[in-house]
């Protein structure tokens, strides 16, 4: 996410490491590159003036100018400016008191409006809801078949009729979902590759008959600016509530997430992060500022790595942490544990340093992540609990069981001490056992 974006900011930033005292003149113009930097990437004109005006006024004083650590102050400022700027807090989904409670999604095709709908389903549906979800697209029947097939992948009914009236399809769903004691219903309207009076006036229809609780435009990010415009046409044109951004992870500029709130006044709730349907996170402003920053995500990471690591696990490894016992049958556990919880270079890009790369420069063959599972079970299980005792003829041999070659096996070992040492260095900065177990599970 956001090569370009997060590596122009480092760069302006660690302009300042270990400067004393700035000019006026000079942080003006740091200013104007910043400026530039947000134009480039495609930030709505007016959003990066604004930005660029409240890190002005904060910065032109006496306080910061003569500072005796200007980057960490400065980076702290912007920092605090674009969590800001994208929110402040996490505006999680209304749930009603009172089910079924509705969610209507809004957007245009290609979105990725449906598979998000399946997202929400899923999600819900672990915290324990009874979601239905809504084929509300009257002219395409190929809409109804698509949201059948997401459906069918999360295991969550799909309610359909044939009928040319919004209200009709309203009353219909409603009726069915509390007949059958769904509690939360999840509507994909009608999408067009563009916005039109004719699929307007069906969505106003469709919104007044729902009444739903959350009217959520879905937008694709890597389409930046066009992606505001929708978003303005669908807040003037239906009105929303939120906003969920689709394919961040494809987001190679950062314009749409920076932009929309400002532009639509209506917070982000939700983003996908990947294809797969358990990718879509709640947004939490702060979170976003940093990994645009490059400051990492840590906190996220350690969210889905606790969703599939179990209790039992965490407790065990957090022994041997603390006891600097951790060994390459803890490494085997969690590297498999960590896979489910996504693609690695993805898991990745949470941690600091990782923020803001892409393509060629974070991909991890999954094919070698299997030849290290090979060879850590090509072991003994004396090898992989003391690896320090596995000499030549040892390497060799393990070389031959995994059908690897010894320079593998060498890297792996490597890999897997410089991995200790970095745990160590990490618990002196105060990360908690836990953390550290979580962090590292699948490295």
């Amino acid at each position: 996410m956001w090569q370009g974006l997060t590596e122009r900011l480092q760069n302006l930033l660690s302009r300042w490491r270990g400067r004393g005292r700035l000019s006026e003149e000079e942080v003006e113009n740091w200013l104007r590159e910043l400026r530039l930097t947000l134009l480039e990437a495609d930030v709505n004109l007016r959003v990066a003036r604004q930005f660029v005006n409240q890190v002005r006024e904060r910065v032109m004083v006496p306080e910061v100018l003569e500072h005796p650590n200007p980057y960490r102050r400065m980076t702290q400022i912007v920092y605090e400016e674009m969590t800001k700027l994208l929110g402040e807090k996490p505006e999680p989904l209304q749930i009603s008191p009172q089910p079924p409670t509705v969610f209507l999604l809004l957007g245009l095709q290609g979105s990725g409006k449906t598979t998000t709908c399946g997202k929400i389903a899923a999600m819900f549906k672990k915290q324990g809801k009874r979601p239905l979800l809504v084929a509300a697209d009257l002219k395409r029947p190929a809409a109804i078949e698509q949201l059948e097939q997401v459906g069918a992948q999360v295991g969550v009914p799909v309610f359909a009729m044939r009928t040319e009236s919004p209200e009709a399809l309203a009353q219909a769903a409603l009726s069915h979902a509390k007949t059958n004691a769904h509690d939360l219903v999840i509507v994909d309207s009608a999408g067009r590759l563009h916005t039109d009076d004719e699929l307007m006036n069906e969505l106003r229809r469709l919104k007044l008959a729902l009444r739903p609780h959350e009217s959520l435009l879905v937008l694709d990010a890597t389409t930046g600016q066009d992606a505001v415009r929708v978003a303005e046409t669908f807040e003037n044109e239906i009105g929303i509530t939120g906003v969920i951004l689709t394919k961040l992870d494809s987001d190679a500029r950062g314009g749409a997430v920076l932009s929309v709130r400002a532009v639509t006044g209506k917070p982000v709730k939700l983003v996908g992060l990947g294809e797969h349907l358990t990718d879509l996170d709640v947004f939490h402003p702060d979170r976003m500022a940093a990994r645009i920053l490059g400051l990492g995500d840590v906190a996220s990471l350690m969210e889905r790595v606790e969703s599939v690591v179990d209790e039992a696990t965490v407790k065990k490894m957090e022994e041997r942490i603390a006891k600097g016992t951790f060994n390459l049958e803890d490494l085997l556990v969690q590297l498999r544990q960590m896979r489910q919880s996504g693609p690695l270079e993805q898991l990745l890009s949470f941690l600091p340093g990782f923020s803001g790369l892409g393509g060629p420069r974070l991909q991890i063959d999954e094919r070698k992540l299997k030849r290290m599972e090979a060879i850590i079970l090509s072991m003994t299980p004396e090898e992989r609990r003391n690896p320090d005792i596995i000499d030549g003829s040892r390497k060799r041999r393990i070389a031959r069981g995994s059908g690897t070659t010894v320079q593998e096996v060498n890297q792996l070992l490597r890999q897997f001490k410089a991995m200790r040492d970095t745990m160590k260095r990490l618990a002196k900065a105060k990360l908690s056992d836990r953390d550290l177990m979580r962090l590292f599970g699948g490295f």
